[in-house]
């Protein structure tokens, strides 16, 4: 099986290509310097000729709050651009079998937990990270035209919760939650701070997956493509507060300092928690405790600290 993954160095993309699962697959994965995902010309050309039997679409520019927050026009208009020219050239060449990557940002931000994929474009988007939601949705809903256009293409979208893994960015200007906790505990006890700061107050609730349960669900929706949902949540189905994750965090990298929380911060969403019962009902469900992921991506934090 041919497959063309985008974002191939992204997290999502990364955990794909050194997963053993993946071995047995032909896969190609350019990088920028092979492939500009802003041309649309140049995406058609590449997949006309690879014919792959799958795309998989997990290419974007992502990040956190405080990245949002600053570049709302980068983050719409190049996740605008990227979604529709992949999208629409692996249409146009014919390929029938795509998996598009969504967020959890899609939801309403006062829409009722836990997340339903039926509560997509039902109100108001979380105002720190809109441009984003209103990108990934509309690559969403473009599968979804071309589906009911013509059958024949299955464009499926996947909506995972926040992720956290190896291949995470931890640049604070750029990483969400659970990574930048992981750097900031490890700088204060490097540093014997003797408290860190929270933003809020910490009881806003998030739910983050370790990224290898994500590339487990992805190698079973290429073996079993047919009987997955078109839209789909991929989480945990369990969520924690701001203030759990940093206690972990601390007891994994064994800090034992204090917390302070800067009420002056945004937070976001109050809560983010997925509805996972059509994954269930699939047959996929997450694997990893909160524990077991962290103490991995700690792990491979300190193995690739001197890039941060």
């Amino acid at each position: 099986m041919k497959i063309l993954l985008t974002g191939a160095t992204g997290m999502v993309g990364r955990n794909i290509l050194e997963n053993h699962k993946f071995k047995n697959f032909e896969i190609f994965s350019p990088g920028r310097n092979e492939l500009d995902l802003f041309k649309y010309d140049e995406v058609y050309s590449l997949i006309l000729k690879m014919q792959p039997d799958f795309v998989i679409h997990c290419a974007g520019r992502v990040g956190g709050i405080q990245a949002n927050t600053m570049n709302p026009v980068d983050f719409l208009i190049e996740n605008l651009d990227i979604n529709r020219n992949v999208i629409l050239a692996s249409y146009r060449a014919q390929v029938k079998k795509l998996i598009n990557f969504g967020s959890s940002c899609m939801y309403p931000r006062n829409a009722s937990n836990p997340l339903r994929e039926e509560q997509i474009l039902t109100g108001e988007l979380e105002s720190t990270n809109e441009g984003y939601a209103l990108a990934k949705i509309t690559a969403q809903r473009l599968c979804t035209y071309i589906r009911k256009e013509n059958p024949d293409f299955q464009y499926k979208t996947l909506i995972p919760c926040n992720l956290y893994g190896r291949h995470d960015k931890f640049d604070p200007k750029f990483s969400h939650l659970v990574p930048a906790v992981i750097r900031k505990l490890h700088e204060a006890k490097i540093n014997k701070f003797d408290e860190v700061e929270i933003w809020g107050d910490g009881t806003a609730r998030r739910e983050f997956m370790y990224a290898g349960d994500v590339v487990d669900c992805v190698y079973k929706a290429i073996s079993d493509f047919d009987s997955m949902p078109d839209l789909m949540n991929i989480g945990n189905g369990v969520d924690n507060s701001v203030n759990a994750y940093y206690k972990a965090a601390a007891e994994v990298i064994g800090y034992s300092g204090k917390f302070k929380h800067d009420l002056t911060k945004p937070v976001g969403m109050k809560q983010k928690l997925t509805a996972v019962e059509k994954a269930h009902k699939w047959g996929w469900s997450s694997e990893t405790t909160l524990q077991e992921g962290l103490a991995k991506t700690y792990h491979y934090f300190l193995e690739s600290r001197s890039e941060y």
